[in-house]
C-alpha cells in the first residue's frame, strides 16, 4: 500500500498533456486523443508548444502504411514499425511557441514564435514536442496566424527545392501537375515570383482557386492528358505518382527540364539516361528542408510574394474528420490541427 501511494505521487508530479495518437496501422479510425508524458528538452533540444500542425497526406499514408511509391515500403516499415508504430504521435509541420530550452541551446528564447519541421521524429500532433535546435525551424512570418504558418513548410519547402532546379527564365513555360496539392499551390507562387508562365494541371474543383493564386493556365486532367495537347514546355513539375514518363519528356522543349517529386524506381533510372543521353534534363532529388530555405520562404511571404491557403481548420478531437478530408482529395488548400493558442 505505501509502495501504490508513491507511485501515485510521482504520477501526478508528471507533467502530461494531449496528443493524437496511433497504436496500429490503419483507416483514420485508428486515430485518438490521449494523455501522454511532456517531453523534456534534453541538451541541444527546444521544447515546442505547438499551435497548429499540418495534416499531411504523408501522414495519412504512414498511419495506414499504403504509399503510392512502393519502392522504400520495407526499409521505411523497418524504421517506422514492423508490426506496429514505434513513434505513435504523428506530425512533422507545426507553427507554435519555444516553451523552455536544453542546455546549450543559444538559437532561441522561450516566447520566441516559430514554425518548421520534426523531420522524421514527427510528434506535432501533440500539445508540445521537443526537438534538437538545430532542425528547419525559423521564426513564424509576422503576417501569418499559426494555421496559416504550419501550412508553409512542407508545400513551400518542397516546392522551393525543386523550383530552384529548373533554372527558370522570365517568360519560361512552367507546367504543374498536381497543382491543386500543398507543394502544387506553393509551386504555381513559386514560379510565378520567378517569372514563369505557369501551367496548373488538376480535377475541375480546384481550377478557381488555382487561378486566384497565379497560374495562367489551366488544365483539366479528368478531361484529357496534358502530354496530349500539343503543347511544350521548359518545365514540367511533377507531384502525381504514376505519371507517364516518357509522356512528360516528350512534352518539355529542348532543354527543357522534368521535376519528379514521387519517383518510381524505373522513373530514377531512366531520368539518369534521359540527363546523358539526350538534351533534356530530368530531376528527382529529394528536398532537404534546409533552414535557408524555409527563411527564403519566410522573405516572400513578409513581401506578399506568396501565401498559404488554408482549407479547413479541425480540432484535436477532430482528428479522424481531417484525415480523411486530406484522403478524399476534395480540399481546397491544406488541412490543419489546431491546439488553440493560449487554451492550455
Amino acid at each position: 500500500d505505501f509502495w501504490a501511494k508513491q507511485h501515485k505521487i510521482r504520477v501526478n508530479l508528471r507533467n502530461f498533456m494531449k496528443a493524437i495518437i496511433y497504436t496500429q496501422y490503419g483507416t483514420a479510425d485508428v486515430l485518438r486523443v490521449k494523455e501522454v508524458e511532456t517531453p523534456i528538452p534534453k541538451r541541444g533540444e527546444v521544447l515546442i508548444k505547438i499551435y497548429a500542425a499540418e495534416v499531411t497526406k504523408a501522414d495519412c499514408e504512414m498511419r495506414s502504411f499504403n504509399f503510392p511509391v512502393k519502392w522504400f515500403w520495407l526499409p521505411l516499415r523497418i524504421v517506422m514499425g514492423l508490426l506496429k508504430p514505434k513513434r505513435q504521435i504523428l506530425g512533422s509541420y507545426f507553427a507554435g511557441q519555444i516553451e523552455s530550452i536544453g542546455e546549450d541551446v543559444s538559437k532561441f528564447k522561450k516566447g520566441d514564435q516559430v514554425f518548421g519541421s520534426t523531420q522524421l521524429r514527427l510528434g506535432a500532433y501533440g500539445e508540445y514536442v521537443c526537438v534538437p535546435a538545430s532542425y528547419t525551424i525559423v521564426p513564424k512570418p509576422s503576417n501569418m496566424d499559426f494555421n496559416e504558418a504550419a501550412s508553409v513548410p512542407l508545400g513551400g519547402l518542397n516546392a522551393l527545392h525543386f523550383l530552384r532546379k529548373a533554372n527558370i527564365q522570365s517568360g519560361g513555360k512552367v507546367l504543374i501537375n498536381g497543382a491543386g496539392g500543398n507543394i502544387g499551390m506553393f509551386a504555381v507562387q513559386i514560379a510565378k515570383v520567378m517569372g514563369a508562365h505557369v501551367t496548373a494541371v488538376d480535377s475541375t474543383i480546384k481550377e478557381d482557386i488555382l487561378r486566384q493564386i497565379g497560374a495562367d493556365h489551366f488544365f483539366d486532367y479528368t478531361k484529357g492528358d496534358f502530354t496530349k495537347n500539343g503543347q511544350s514546355y521548359d518545365v514540367i513539375f511533377d507531384m502525381v505518382a504514376n505519371s507517364a514518363y516518357s509522356g512528360c519528356v516528350k512534352a518539355l522543349k529542348p532543354k527543357g527540364r522534368y521535376l519528379i517529386a514521387n519517383p518510381r524506381v524505373s522513373d530514377m533510372l531512366r531520368s539518369i539516361l534521359t540527363s546523358k543521353m539526350t538534351d533534356k534534363i530530368a530531376v528527382f532529388a529529394f528536398a532537404g528542408e534546409k533552414e535557408e530555405e524555409l527563411i527564403a520562404l519566410k522573405v516572400m511571404i513578409e513581401e506578399g510574394k506568396l501565401k498559404s491557403t488554408v482549407d479547413k481548420v479541425y480540432t484535436m478531437e477532430q482528428a479522424i474528420e481531417a484525415h480523411q478530408r486530406v484522403e478524399t482529395e476534395q480540399r481546397l488548400g491544406s488541412v490543419v490541427i489546431s491546439m488553440g493558442k493560449g487554451s492550455f
